[in-house]
């Protein structure tokens, strides 16, 4: 069987701002000494007099992105998403949401499969922060292509977000002409048994999981919810009413992130059974991305096993 394609959403950013950049003059993209992990390098190549790079100071960062952005261009700021998320969180509450910057916080590296650099820079926290902050549009693509539609969409729109993106490949689950738009999630599967709504990398997990389910006779349908806020109730309120229950997969705390938002719908709209697949209140360690998936409970396995647990 021949190896299945697997590309890194940063690299689908890296590609995309390149694209992007030929079309629009007054994109600004800048980094945190780490151009050549969040792909901005690409840009940085292409148009090196609309590059900025502030070294290894990540409050810098985003304070310069919210002024630029203020004197009427689109600023695409980078670093990992534990400096983004944790580092500089005050800049950006107050030097960007607050002001309403025109500012795409495109944060790469997030979650357990950053791998081998271990605890300090796996975070779990920061679509949590993120999703605290008055308006913040969080947005966490399930694969390369989607990561592409979905940053051309968001490019669009006047506006701040918090975009997540990850360190390691993972295979297409669309087609380049899907129709993707924020705050509306997508139905890949349909089946009325349980609901597993996931997002970024776990939603090819979510995919496997219910082909698993199926050779055992349960129907899931699988959501992917890539955007996390504004959150699409209305998808969450329909599963809730027809399926057993709603598993959540998530590559990030299962507190404060999508199984915490998912929960809150539907406790407030229409209660049912929720499982939240994810990480689970501790931190992360050292080692290949997919040990450590499976160590810490993230795996089609896992999906069926909470999956299970409620039928």
């Amino acid at each position: 069987m021949a190896d299945i394609k697997r590309t890194a959403t940063r690299q689908a950013y890296g590609e995309f701002l390149k694209e992007y950049g030929a079309e629009r003059k007054d994109l600004i993209v800048m980094s945190a000494d780490l151009s050549g992990s969040n792909k901005t390098d690409l840009f940085e190549k292409e148009f090196p007099e609309r590059f900025i790079e502030t070294g290894i100071s990540e409050q810098d960062l985003y304070a310069e992105a919210a002024g630029i952005a203020l004197s009427g261009h689109v600023v695409a700021a980078s670093t990992f998403a534990m400096f983004a998320a944790g580092r500089a969180y005050e800049i950006i509450r107050n030097s960007i949401a607050y002001t309403h910057a025109n500012v795409k916080i495109c944060a790469t590296h997030g979650g357990i499969t950053v791998g081998e650099d271990g605890a300090s820079h796996q975070t779990f926290e920061d679509i949590a922060l993120m999703r605290v902050i008055p308006e913040m549009v969080i947005i966490n693509p399930a694969d390369a292509v989607s990561a592409k539609i979905l940053m051309r969409k968001e490019f669009e729109r006047d506006g701040y977000s918090y975009i997540r993106l990850g360190r390691a490949g993972v295979p297409d689950v669309y087609d380049k002409d899907a129709d993707l738009q924020i705050g509306k999630a997508v139905e890949l599967k349909s089946g009325n048994d349980i609901a597993i709504i996931a997002t970024g990398i776990m939603v090819d997990a979510a995919l496997k999981a219910e082909e698993l389910l199926a050779a055992e006779g349960i129907s899931a349908r699988v959501i992917d919810m890539h955007t996390i806020k504004p959150i699409d109730e209305d998808i969450i309120i329909k599963a809730a009413r027809e399926c057993k229950g709603i598993v959540t997969a998530e590559e990030h705390s299962v507190i404060g992130g999508l199984g915490g938002a998912v929960a809150e719908v539907t406790s407030a709209k229409c209660p049912c059974k929720v499982v939240r697949v994810g990480q689970q209140d501790c931190f992360g360690g050292s080692g290949k991305p997919a040990e450590l998936l499976e160590k810490y409970g993230m795996t089609a396995a896992d999906i069926v096993k909470a999956a299970k647990g409620i039928i």
